[in-house]
This record gives structure tokens, C-alpha cells and sequence, in this order.
């Protein structure tokens, strides 16, 4: 059975920091496409941050410079850090495993709220 387990959200101040984590079951996430996407108050879901099967990290523009992206594959588990938060980092984040054409799977969500 697939599963992706998103933790690590909460509440923060501007300018601090938080690690999400993707916990995966059911396939390798050395195998797939794995992303973060968010879904903040009032807005459409958007693409975050992307690590693809050779590793090279893609980043949203808005997020360039402050979040990075990982995998342990040993963990089979995807890492989003966030550094300097804002408040318009606000979100549900979501984790997303990608495979060829085939329908992704999506996780749960955790809650970020940036607030002071």
C-alpha cells in the first residue's frame, strides 16, 4: 500500500526555520520524480521544489535560495528545508511521488504558518 506521511509543520516567526519530512511507503523514492507543493489561504496549489532520479533539485522562483530539497534514499524519505521564512509561506505543503506517466501520488499535507 502507497503511503506519503508529510510531518513537521507548525508554527513559526519570520525568519526561522523548519524541516518537512515525506515519510514513503509502498515504492522507492529513488524511482520517482519527488516534489513539494503547497496550498496557501485562498490560492491555488503551486509547485515548490522538485528532485528528480539524478538528484538535481529544481526550485519555485519564490522560494529560490531559502528551501532545499533532498532525499535519503536509505530512509525513503524526502526532506523540504525551510530557511527565512516569510509569512506568505503560509501553507499546506503537500508531498508528490511522480512516475512516468502514470497518476501521482500525493500525501496528507502539513500545516506552515509564519506568523509573529
Amino acid at each position: 500500500q502507497v503511503q506519503l506521511v508529510e510531518s513537521g509543520g507548525g508554527l513559526v516567526q519570520p525568519g526561522e526555520s523548519l524541516r518537512l519530512s515525506c515519510a514513503v511507503s509502498g515504492f522507492t523514492v529513488s524511482n520517482y520524480r519527488m516534489s513539494w507543493y503547497r496550498q496557501g489561504p485562498g490560492k491555488e496549489r503551486e509547485w515548490v521544489a522538485s528532485t528528480n532520479f539524478g538528484n538535481t533539485p529544481n526550485y519555485a522562483d519564490s522560494v529560490k535560495g531559502r528551501f532545499t530539497i533532498s532525499r535519503d534514499n536509505a530512509r525513503n524519505t524526502v526532506y523540504l528545508q525551510m530557511n527565512s521564512l516569510k509569512p506568505e509561506d503560509t501553507a499546506v505543503y503537500y508531498c508528490r511521488a511522480a512516475f512516468s506517466t502514470l497518476p501521482p501520488y500525493w500525501g496528507q499535507g502539513t500545516q506552515v504558518t509564519v506568523s509573529s
